[in-house]
């Protein structure tokens, strides 16, 4: 008899006996450390209870520690080892835009890698801030960083929901970004506002025109909205928010694998335009304004006001 469990609600683990399981992309759970740790204490029946683990190797802490660990056998595959069975399509879009990039060198290869010297963001910065649980929040907002076409070859929609606290302390609430049509993509943006309780869509329009507002207002004409446009570069934009970071103030409330992967991996004027990064920076850009008054976002001023 097999039992299925979900990484996202830990305590279903509380209670069941095993002698096996198999974790299946533990470092893609929202919560890993916490359901790692449930379903051990019920790994316990049988002659040699055992978990056996199939994932891409994240450097996340719990994926470092059972590497470390002696009771652990590991064994490693690429994807190159398994083009037989791969579509061609698969071969001629994804291996030929990833081969050779650090993305690639982990999702291709089974790499596990530093963090780059040359991004904005470590893997310590956002490791040290994590929390599972919220407080009251003062306001939530969509950040949207559009795609203006929908082929195999296109960028994602970056659809990233985060909050703010009554103390300036601010929150990473989801990460929706998809690859899809822009109704789709509108519809996936539409069910986050809900789903969060959001107060406002903040989304980018150089790329994209008016068309988010039209294509959600189709669809939704009562989703509060607001456009904003880049007159910065990516790096400018991303630098302030990069420093909240820093300063321990912006927690991912869970895991969210395939941004943190990006902030992590993404370095200014290299690569292609980071969506998910993207969509980040203009939510907490709205969230820090709206925090500290409709100027620019002032460093000194942070820094000052953070609590000691």
């Amino acid at each position: 008899m097999a039992l299925l469990f979900s990484a996202e609600e830990p305590d279903r683990l509380r209670g069941p006996q095993h002698d096996t399981a198999w974790c299946d992309e533990i470092a893609a759970w929202k919560y890993p450390d916490r359901t790692w740790d449930m379903l051990q204490f019920g790994l316990r029946l049988g002659d040699d209870p055992r978990a056996a683990i199939t994932t891409t190797p994240r450097p996340i802490p719990l994926v470092k520690a059972l590497l470390n660990d002696s009771n652990t056998h590991v064994t490693r595959g690429s994807t190159y080892e398994n083009l037989s069975n791969l579509a061609p399509a698969f071969i001629d879009v994804i291996i030929s835009r990833y081969e050779g990039t650090r993305l690639g060198r982990q999702e291709l290869n089974a790499e596990i890698l530093d963090d780059n010297p040359d991004a904005l963001w470590t893997r310590g910065m956002i490791e040290d801030a994590r929390v599972s649980k919220v407080p009251n929040l003062l306001r939530i907002v969509v950040g949207v960083d559009p795609a203006v076409t929908s082929n195999e070859t296109s960028a994602d929609t970056g659809i990233v929901v985060a909050a703010v606290d009554e103390r300036g302390e601010y929150y990473v609430l989801g990460d929706y970004t998809i690859h899809a049509t822009p109704k789709k993509w509108a519809q996936e943006i539409i069910a986050a506002y809900y789903k969060h309780s959001a107060d406002r869509v903040i989304g980018e329009v150089n790329n994209g025109g008016e068309l988010v507002e039209y294509t959600l207002r189709t669809i939704d004409p009562n989703v509060s909205y607001r456009s904003v446009r880049a007159s910065r570069g990516k790096q400018t934009r991303a630098e302030p928010i990069s420093a909240l970071y820093e300063q321990g103030k912006v927690h991912h409330v869970g895991s969210f694998p395939a941004l943190e992967d990006q902030m992590c991996d993404w370095v200014p004027g290299e690569g292609s335009s980071p969506d998910r990064v993207d969509a980040l920076v203009w939510a907490l850009s709205e969230l820090s304004k709206s925090r500290y008054g409709p100027q620019k976002l002032n460093m000194s001023a942070l820094i000052k006001t953070r609590p000691r």
